[in-house]
């Protein structure tokens, strides 16, 4: 194992921040990148890569590991110290409200015009070429605060790797993922391992986030060159959603580091026979089609449907009570679908998202990201 440090841009004088990173494995052309808690206060994802870390340095004691595996258990350590009274605040960088699963760099333009000309009709050189263009264009681009500082490093770590887990988790909910269509049938053994109860694809989800800034840099190349020049499909990502944020124990992440690591058996970075895949408990469903339920007016937030709970069509999900005019108002679901996950908060207000549903049906465009 070796461990690397990463020193981050100060905010003020007197204050230093790292990111630290463990690499496993042989160096090569191939490369698994993990991270967790990117939200910090998503912290089911950060034990379990205290678990990896334990199992990937006896698989490689064993001499068992064919590819490099980079993990980063703590992946903010900006946010990890955002905590007001007593109230951890991970999701949102303070100073600039920035969510810091957003705004990755977008390169594809750039490295499309530096790349076009040495492009040929050898897909493996082409791959070569525009990961050399990928890690010089990070290494060149310039931070000027903290937030970008710490992104631009978690990009550079990983913009050469084939394959992006990102752990994070919801507020309550099950086991689900994000992916892309085109790295689906890649990404369907890790969901069967991990028992995702809903897989939900979007090629372009916007806001850039972490996963996306990756998957998406190799889909644009192949969308604009495709025709003239073999691009293959250099990384694919997934977002794993480790259920809810008070689901920290060391039996859920025991299971899901060891859902992780079949994975990584059954795609040949591990050496060794990969447990039989398990059946995929849901069908993945587009992104499109995850309605959000929102309360219209404020009161208390009474859910009367759980998350992992299969809704029909306009089913009882939650009331919001209005203690002083006596008001109750029912939220229901549009579409039948899986509630997948719920706000933890038990006081709504006008406007506010309380759950979420994945159906099978395309209902919204666009950003299709919550905030």
């Amino acid at each position: 194992m070796h461990h690397s440090t990463h020193d981050l841009l100060s905010p003020v004088p007197g204050v230093a921040r790292q990111l630290h990173s463990f690499h496993f494995g042989p160096r090569g052309a191939s490369k698994v990148y993990i991270q967790a808690s990117l939200h910090a206060d998503e912290l089911p994802g950060m034990l379990v890569a205290w678990h990896l870390k334990q199992r990937l340095a006896e698989l490689e004691q064993q001499g068992l590991l064919r590819r490099e595996v980079t993990l980063v258990p703590v992946a903010n350590p900006v946010g990890l110290e955002q905590v007001l009274l007593d109230a951890p605040l991970g999701r949102f960088e303070l100073q600039s409200g920035e969510n810091f699963n957003r705004n990755f760099v977008d390169l594809s333009d750039s490295i499309g015009d530096q790349v076009e000309q040495h492009l040929t009709q050898d897909a493996e050189h082409n791959l070569t070429l525009i990961r050399e263009y990928l890690r010089r264009d990070l290494d060149l681009h310039p931070a000027v605060t903290p937030l970008q500082s710490q992104r631009l490093t978690l990009q550079r770590l990983a913009c050469d790797a084939d394959m992006v887990l990102d752990l994070h988790c919801d507020f309550e909910a099950v086991e689900h993922l994000y992916t892309t269509p085109e790295a689906w049938p890649q990404v369907e053994p890790l969901a069967r391992y991990l028992g995702a109860q809903a897989s939900l694809l979007a090629t372009d989800s916007g806001g850039q986030s972490f996963d996306e800034c990756f998957s998406l840099v190799w889909w644009q190349l192949q969308q604009r060159f495709g025709k003239r020049f073999p691009i293959p499909l250099g990384c694919f990502s997934v977002t794993l959603e480790l259920r809810g944020q008070a689901d920290v124990s060391h039996d859920l992440a025991r299971r899901d580091c060891q859902a992780i690591l079949d994975f990584l058996t059954h795609a040949g970075v591990i050496a060794g026979q990969a447990p039989e895949l398990p059946d995929l408990p849901r069908a993945a469903t587009p992104l499109a089609a995850v309605e959000p339920v929102v309360a219209p007016l404020g009161g208390l937030l009474v859910f009367h449907a759980k998350p992992g709970q299969y809704l029909e069509a306009g089913q009882l999900i939650a009331e919001v009570i209005d203690p002083l005019s006596d008001r109750v108002s029912a939220l229901r679901n549009t579409q039948a679908g899986l509630l997948y996950a719920r706000s933890v908060r038990r006081m709504a207000t006008a406007g506010m998202v309380i759950a979420h549903v994945a159906g099978e049906h395309a209902c919204r465009s666009g950003y299709l990201l919550a905030n």
